[in-house]
């Protein structure tokens, strides 16, 4: 039987384990790198972090006068706002919609994680693993609570014009701390102290409960409040932390590592598959009997396939309708926001969700060697594979196109367009799925902001700026509130050339 004593030795060996360990690889990393390369290293990131921080300083200010000059439908895609959305519940909801973002993706990632080397020297020692879990956890705690309440700070800053600096401040501070809390109750779940189900419904009400906090900046108590609801989170989660499984932390380490070094590289299909690599897939029952029917040549098995496999592992219905319900809410906001900043809320919701329906052809992206041996056309198969995103975001973007109309943006015509708009951006998603890697032998080029990887970001833009081009006549048609005869024209020529050169252009291999 184990006393309190060997307790109490092992966490002190555990701990001079990891101290160790720290010392070794900081020893390591000194004598690769000379002091002349840290300064240099100090410098381009000073430099860049200066020259970011200016621009984004002047772009936060030009809309915060823009938004607090505004008429109050004046500068709107839509004509008469027959349903008025109050301000706060809006900067509420998007408040919300963070923090549940940042919960999801520190239970993805894991709020405590060992790396493979970790793994294979920590966990198979019968020490106690508090000590080599526990402090990169409250780093990440710490580091998620200042990002939370730097970001926050800007956009306090445009969504409330008439609160003072220390509003801003104190708004700012809550928000950080409402990001730790969506980061320690990630760790609740990762210990598994309550149910899953229980557990996310405990996460969903506290996050509600503190995106309402910042809204009340005018008082110290909701940061005071969110500042004690940290502390007793981590009073309950750090006594127990050497309790994960190591299943759990080698899990999350993976992940983590994967994203990590994939955001490194630029390669956002990386970083997609990361994330979604433990996701559950949807169960593909309903598509059993459509799968089993007799099919007619190797083209219209392919196509079977391809439509079974999009109802499998594509993600639920549930983030295409929150990003209808964000652009809809865009355009109902009392006082109604700058026309550019509605458009721009557009392209982003459709950019996501078609990045979203692309899972098929991320998956088949990683082994061309398969479709390189089916008897079909290269060419066939690339039709195959964007059938599926193309009627998906087809229908999205006609019932986007549709919600719009019906709120006077423009006539029934803009269904069609939209619909058309939908085809392109569809085909988008094959586009970005077989992108090649970066080429990091090409060198960057000089800018006054510092040296830029051209190269790199033409090669992570490829796919996102077809199905940006194909929203530009649904944007003109929304700018002028009707739609042109030509308008209808070109939409259909972008989606039809957008989706030929997709389906005829052979992907270059490294």
């Amino acid at each position: 039987m184990l006393t309190l004593e060997p307790i109490g030795q092992n966490r002190e060996l555990a701990a001079e384990i990891v101290r160790f360990t720290r010392r070794s690889a900081r020893r390591y990393e000194r004598s690769r790198i000379s002091w002349g390369d840290r300064f240099v290293d100090a410098y381009s990131w000073a430099l860049g972090i200066g020259v970011s921080l200016t621009i984004a300083a002047s772009f936060v200010l030009a809309l915060r006068n823009e938004i607090a000059d505004r008429a109050s439908t004046t500068g709107s895609i839509i004509g008469e706002q027959w349903i008025v959305l109050p301000e706060p519940v809006l900067w509420t909801s998007v408040t919300f919609a963070v923090l549940l973002v940042i919960s999801n993706l520190a239970r993805k990632l894991g709020p405590m994680t060992v790396n493979g080397a970790e793994s294979t020297w920590w966990l198979t020692l019968p020490v106690d693993r508090r000590p080599m879990v526990l402090p990169p956890f409250l780093r990440k705690v710490a580091l998620t609570a200042a990002g939370s309440a730097i970001i926050h700070l800007p956009f306090s800053m445009v969504t409330a014009v008439d609160r003072a600096p220390v509003e801003h401040l104190l708004a700012s501070l809550t928000f950080g701390c409402a990001g730790a809390i969506a980061l320690v109750l990630a760790a609740v779940q990762q210990l598994g102290l309550p149910s899953p189900r229980v557990g996310k419904a405990i996460t969903a009400a506290a996050l509600l409960g503190c995106s309402l906090l910042p809204a009340l900046s005018w008082s110290p108590w909701p940061t005071a409040l969110a500042g004690l609801a940290v502390v007793g989170l981590l009073a309950l989660v750090v006594p127990r932390s050497g309790r994960v499984r190591g299943d759990e932390l080698v899990r999350g380490g993976a992940v983590a590592g994967h994203a990590g070094a994939s955001l490194f590289m630029m390669d956002s299909n990386e970083v997609l598959r990361a994330l979604s690599g433990g996701r559950q897939k949807v169960d593909g029952g309903r598509a059993a009997r459509f799968y089993a029917r007799p099919t007619r040549g190797p083209l219209g098995a392919l196509i079977r396939a391809d439509a079974v496999a999009f109802l499998r592992l594509n993600p639920p219905l549930l983030p295409p309708i929150l990003w209808l319900a964000a652009c809809i809410a865009m355009l109902l906001v009392e006082g109604g926001l700058p026309e550019f900043v509605q458009l721009a809320v557009i392209v982003i919701a459709g950019c996501a969700t078609a990045s979203g329906l692309g899972t098929v052809a991320r998956k088949t992206a990683l082994v061309p060697e398969l479709d390189a041996v089916l008897p079909l056309h290269p060419a066939l198969v690339r039709t195959s594979r964007t059938l599926m995103p193309c009627l998906a975001m087809s229908v999205w973007m006609a019932v986007l196109s549709g919600l719009l109309a019906l709120l006077g943006a423009a006539d029934p015509w803009l269904v069609l367009v939209g619909a058309l708009a939908g085809v392109g951006m569809g085909a988008g998603t094959l586009r970005s799925a077989t992108r090649t890697p970066p080429d990091w032998t090409a060198p960057p080029v000089e800018t006054p902001f510092g040296p830029v990887p051209r190269a790199q970001l033409g090669s992570l833009l490829r796919g996102l700026d077809v199905t940006i081009l194909a929203t530009i006549p649904l944007l003109v048609a929304l700018y002028l509130g009707y739609v042109p005869g030509v308008v209808l024209m070109v939409q259909a020529v972008f989606s039809a050339g957008i989706f030929l050169v997709v389906v005829l252009s052979r992907p270059k291999r490294t």
